[in-house]
């Protein structure tokens, strides 16, 4: 093809759920209770954090970065969704790419924070005596830099890569929100090197991260069961078990939708496994990490109840 105005296509049309008006007003009740629970318990999570000095460690410090990734993706796709529901959901060319950006961002950053996490819990567990000192505040400061910037700029080489591509047929995304696979899939352009790309840092970011996070917790397990307490046993497992929870729901649903032969078609089995790892995921997080945690609900109550 030659250069020049290839990109005919400026607006897309993100698919809705269902045609059904009753499911639709049902839908919209559901996403909107877990927009509602996603941002007020993360938000919560952030503020009991930062408001209580018994919580300043590295473990509530990856908790705080983890909360702030759900935020950001419950409101870049979430509005989309919920509009989607009650009108017809049309997208700019820019705010397709705009969120394609944000959302590839925050899901190889977390990706690469359930890593962080699960090293700090195999150093907290197996390696206590150094734990301080392996785990600085400067330390960990690096490591959330690290994730943050990686997970930035994999998504801005992805991001460029499909500027160069023309949109001159069908501007139909067979999706709820623009994610890469689903809007590849309409373009009039090879995206043969799109294809590689994704693959490639499917591989870096998904694999190798879940193949360093089990491994941790391989190690985790192990230095557990050599406790000879059974009390001691339980406080191990239960500083690591709502981590390992996560990153199995996680990965599970992320690995279905991206590690593929093809970035293939979007049906409704792939939809609601992408409601999953992007709007139900960060909704339970707060849940997850909080509900058996006495530390932070003891902060909490403070929080709400000073005196």
């Amino acid at each position: 093809m030659a250069p020049g105005n290839q990109s005919v296509v400026t607006m897309f049309i993100l698919q809705s759920f269902v045609d059904d008006p009753w499911i639709q007003d049902a839908l919209f009740c559901l996403f909107f209770a877990l927009f509602v629970v996603a941002i007020a318990g993360n938000g919560l999570i952030i503020m009991t954090i930062h408001s209580s000095s018994n919580l300043h460690t590295p473990m509530y410090f990856f908790l705080v970065n983890l909360a702030l990734m759900d935020v950001i993706c419950t409101v870049t796709v979430l509005p989309k969704v919920l509009q989607s529901l009650v009108a017809e959901n049309t997208i700019s060319y820019g705010g397709c790419l705009t969120q394609m950006f944000v959302f590839s961002w925050v899901l190889g950053s977390e990706l690469m924070l359930f890593s962080a996490m699960a090293y700090d819990r195999y150093l907290a567990i197996c390696r206590p005596l150094h734990y301080g000192t392996l785990m600085s505040g400067r330390v960990c400061v690096a490591l959330a830099t690290f994730v943050w910037f990686t997970g930035a700029l994999n998504s801005l080489v992805l991001t460029c890569l499909v500027l160069p591509l023309a949109f001159c047929g069908p501007n139909l995304i067979t999706h709820f929100f623009c994610e890469i696979p689903s809007v590849l899939m309409l373009s009039c352009s090879p995206t043969f090197i799109n294809d590689i790309m994704t693959v490639i840092t499917d591989m870096f970011l998904t694999g190798l991260n879940f193949l360093l996070t089990m491994a941790s917790y391989v190690f985790i397990i192990a230095s557990i069961l050599r406790i000879r307490s059974a009390e001691g046993k339980k406080r191990a497992f239960s500083t690591c078990s709502a981590h390992l929870v996560v990153v199995i729901l996680y990965y599970s649903t992320v690995l279905y939708t991206y590690i593929r032969p093809a970035l293939g078609t979007a049906g409704l089995l792939d939809k609601a496994i992408a409601v999953l790892y992007t709007t139900v995921t960060p909704s339970l997080n707060p849940l997850i990490y909080t509900l058996r945690n006495k530390e932070f609900k003891a902060s909490f109550k403070k929080l709400l109840f000073p005196h």
